[in-house]
Formats: C-alpha cells, structure tokens, sequence
C-alpha cells in the first residue's frame, strides 16, 4: 500500500509549518505567498502504478417497499388461513345442524303415527267441586244513561259540558 506522503513532500511540509509568520506578507491583503522551496517532483511515484483494487460486492440493499411487501405477504396469507379456518367451521356447524333437523323429522314422525287411545279409567270418575271465589255483581249495560259531551249553542257559541250518572247495578 502507498504512503500518502513521501519524504519531500514531508520537508516541505515541515517547513511551511514552523514558519507561519514569514508565509504571510504584508503589503499582499493577507494572501499567502510561497516560499522559495517548492515540492520536489518524484519520478518514482509518477511511474508507479496504483494498484489494482480487489472485486467489490456491492451490498444489498433492501428496501422500505420490499420489506412491507413481505409483510404483507404474510398478513395476506394468514387472513386466507383464517378465513379457511373459518369456512370449515361452518361447513361443520351446517352439517351438524342437518343432522339434529333429520333426527329431529325422524322422531316427529314416529310420533306421528296413529296409535289407539287408551282406555280411560273409571274407578275414579270426576266429580266436580263448587268454585271459592265470590260471584261477579252483574250490571245494566245502560248505554244512553251515560253522556259524555252535551253541546248547548246559546249566543252562537259551542259549549261542551261533560255529564256523568252513576251506573245503577242489577236487582
């Protein structure tokens, strides 16, 4: 590998360096001025030959939209499994649900068949019992004895009266 400085290159270096003052000129604005040395051209550099750099691989670079296309990927693939998980469970519910409706048809219709009637039993015969409650009171249904509104029309006026009579029960 190649030393970025050489030797005269290093002097020149060093002395600009201890020197800092005398680089400067005054009557210049503050540009600086060289001094009397300059770089020494070394013909051994100028005819070396960089050498050749070894095969680089470039790295590989992922990005954002490869990543979250993967992901993706993956939530699309487990809502497919979960809707495939939930078709089946349907399927299962729905077959179940046949099989207890035919049960059930099956068992409606052997019930269904006409059987005879047993014979009732007439060591014990019914006798019936006299109610505990009290009777009802009966009442006239009295219609017209009950007027809700009368309507007077003196002085061209409406007035409505609300007239009420007690409703008499039954002797």
């Amino acid at each position: 590998m190649l030393k970025p400085y050489t030797k005269s290159t290093l002097k020149f270096v060093k002395t600009a360096s201890q020197s800092p003052t005398s680089s400067w000129s005054s009557n210049s604005g503050g540009m600086p001025k060289y001094e009397g040395k300059e770089r020494l051209h070394d013909k051994s550099k100028s005819s070396q030959k960089s050498p050749t750099k070894e095969n680089t691989k470039p790295q590989e670079i992922r990005l954002h939209t490869q990543q979250r296309a993967t992901r993706r990927a993956t939530f699309n693939y487990m809502v497919a499994a979960k809707l495939s998980i939930l078709e089946q469970r349907r399927k299962q519910e729905e077959m179940l649900q046949k099989m207890i409706e035919e049960e059930e048809i099956r068992l409606l219709r052997k019930e269904m068949v006409p059987r005879a009637q047993l014979m009732p039993f007439f060591d014990r015969p019914f006798v019936p019992q006299r109610s505990r409650r009290p009777s009802t009171v009966p009442r006239e249904p009295s219609f017209m004895s009950r007027k809700c509104f009368g309507c007077n029309s003196s002085s061209g006026f409406y007035n409505f009266q609300h007239t009420t009579q007690p409703m008499n029960p039954i002797k």
